[in-house]
């Protein structure tokens, strides 16, 4: 899926982020830094993670081994052996969540949509024997049944980019990111939701912040007056399931091949970037139209 005509742009914006990175940190940097150059830089390393995720190869060490090392040795000629790149990758992670932060993000437009889909740490029948996200992850219940992991929550506007995003653990409530200032901070309007966002307190909170939390009834609620208007944009909330399906199944966010919890952080901040360099993205045509009609009772 990846444009590789598009590698020099995309390694170009990493590296002037990362020159800006380390020319704001090397002042607050503890110890006196290495005399030894580095064999390969932050925008090298950030780079090579992000061209894997958009990419069609399902296993990363496959696409380092048999890919990166012997066709794109005129891009990257210093690559290192494969458990270095893995370290490397997280030694890397504070940068690439702030590159996400600041420069990969969307702006709100008015209409937000907000879900959680569930990130699987192992299979449910390992659980007992999983060791890398022992004493963190916990067991959850979502509309797939119960798993063992996390949750990824996600904003995103009707265009499709990500306004904002969080990881929790997978027994935590939908509505408690919503409850966190920063995470609704860029975002303002309508905000719809599914049936598992509904709570009176919420609404008056996120009223106070200018915005209007939509969502549907549950069959033993009494019905409530809603304007056609969110009764459609409702109809159009499966935008976000399609984001979270590429999230997964393009971007490769949730595998169980994790051999740290550092590691599993890095593969899931590479994805969303990875995603907002998509050059089409799952998005609804809204447009307003104003009628100067007088109606008569």
């Amino acid at each position: 899926m990846i444009d590789y005509s598009k590698i020099s742009d995309i390694f170009c914006l990493v590296d002037e982020f990362c020159k800006d990175f380390d020319q704001t940190t090397s002042p607050f940097l503890l110890g006196k830094p290495s005399k030894r150059p580095a064999t390969m830089s932050k925008s090298e390393v950030i780079s090579i993670c992000l061209f894997f995720h958009l990419s069609e190869f399902r296993c990363f060490k496959h696409f380092y081994l048999f890919y990166l090392q012997k066709h794109m040795q005129s891009e990257f000629p210093n690559t290192v052996s494969y458990n270095r790149f893995v370290e490397l990758s997280q030694s890397v992670l504070m940068p690439m969540t702030i590159f996400l932060k600041t420069c990969c993000l969307g702006r709100c437009t008015g209409i937000s949509f907000v879900d959680s889909t569930p990130i699987r740490g192992c299979n449910k029948k390992r659980i007992k024997r999983n060791k890398v996200f022992k004493g963190i992850a916990e067991v959850g219940k979502s509309t797939m049944g119960w798993f063992y992991g996390f949750k990824l929550h996600i904003v995103i506007n009707d265009r499709g980019e990500i306004l904002n995003f969080a990881i929790t653990q997978a027994n935590v409530d939908d509505r408690e990111p919503l409850k966190n200032e920063s995470f609704l901070k860029a975002v303002f309007g309508k905000l719809l939701a599914d049936k598992g966002y509904i709570s009176e307190h919420l609404v008056k909170i996120l009223f106070v912040s200018d915005i209007h939390l939509v969502t549907s009834n549950r069959n033993n609620m009494k019905n409530s007056l809603m304007t056609m208007n969110d009764k459609i944009m409702l109809r159009k909330r499966s935008v976000i399931e399609t984001v979270n399906d590429e999230l997964k199944n393009i971007c490769q966010i949730e595998h169980s091949r994790h051999r740290s919890f550092a590691n599993f952080i890095s593969n899931i901040i590479a994805g969303l970037i990875a995603y907002s360099f998509f050059p089409k993205k799952p998005a609804i045509n809204y447009q307003t139209k104003q009628s100067s009609q007088i109606f008569a009772f």
